[in-house]
């Protein structure tokens, strides 16, 4: 069993005839996804790279019975790309852009309410189940499959994890960024409570970052129910308040989002901590 994706996905990519969108989805098909084609205004009818492009989400759903939507389209376009494939019925989307106005994803999240599609994103790398299906910018050779759930805010961390795993012959059930910013379509704890369904996940690597109280939420729904033992790390503990780090997301405001009430919060639930990001799998596979 994975977890939203699995070898039957079928995915297009919205903006397919940018340089970045063409990229990712011929890497993803030679991964063994199923890219069934993409989407770009104007651009119907035509071919590129053996991906026909179709002009909206709903002709491709139509004509390729796609499920899964990647989105690679500019910021102030963003929005408006996620709408139309929820509207279109599309299960997954993931949005990969980074720099979506936070107002634009506030009216996002509730047009959203009440509807079938999981978002993943925006500002994220993309979710993977190794062997089966990749769905975003992250390199598959890292992956392999096996027992470990890994969900994070960060990109990067997300790759040192799987990377690190996979150098021990651990391989992972599914792999899920879900973004930096403050306002995204997945939090920490939706993939916590499907990563504690699915019995093919054993343990858990959960990184999060300043800013926000996701983790926090996380970790009070793992003290109470989760039964999968869970390590995790939080970046940013040099950070100055007030200050941006890197995510949109990751600020320290009115004492609120500290790294230490991160730590303190992961360490009351019962979650492994890794004192730095080299130690994640480490910290995880003593608890195993």
């Amino acid at each position: 069993m994975s977890i939203l994706v699995d070898k039957d996905t079928r995915v297009i990519t919205q903006g397919i005839t940018g340089a970045t969108g063409l990229f990712h989805a011929k890497a993803a098909r030679e991964y063994g996804t199923q890219m069934v084609g993409g989407v770009t205004p104007g651009k119907g009818g035509t071919e590129i790279e053996g991906f026909p492009v179709f002009d909206t989400v709903r002709e491709a759903v139509k004509k390729t019975g796609c499920n899964a939507s990647v989105i690679f389209v500019p910021p102030s376009f963003a929005a408006d790309a996620i709408m139309e494939a929820v509207e279109a019925g599309i299960e997954v989307v993931c949005c990969i852009t980074e720099g979506v106005p936070v107002l634009d994803m506030v009216k996002v999240k509730e047009y959203m309410r009440g509807k079938k599609t999981r978002l993943i994103g925006p500002n994220c790398p993309g979710i993977i189940t190794p062997g089966e299906c990749k769905i975003g910018i992250m390199p598959g050779y890292i992956h392999k499959p096996g027992p470990v759930g890994v969900v994070s805010r960060s990109g990067t961390l997300t790759y040192e994890a799987v990377w690190q795993l996979t150098c021990m012959g651990i391989g992972q059930t599914t792999c899920i960024g879900i973004g930096g910013d403050p306002v995204n379509g997945t939090s920490h704890l939706d993939v916590i409570q499907m990563f504690n369904d699915d019995p093919e996940t054993r343990g858990i690597i959960l990184i999060g970052e300043i800013g926000g109280s996701a983790e926090e939420e996380a970790a009070e729904w793992i003290k109470k129910n989760c039964k999968k033992p869970v390590a995790g790390f939080i970046a940013g503990a040099t950070a100055p308040p007030g200050r941006r780090m890197g995510h949109a997301g990751a600020i320290i405001s009115g004492g609120a989002g500290t790294a230490a009430a991160k730590i303190a919060a992961f360490k009351a639930a019962g979650i492994g901590v890794a004192a730095t990001p080299s130690e994640m799998a480490d910290t995880l596979l003593k608890m195993m």
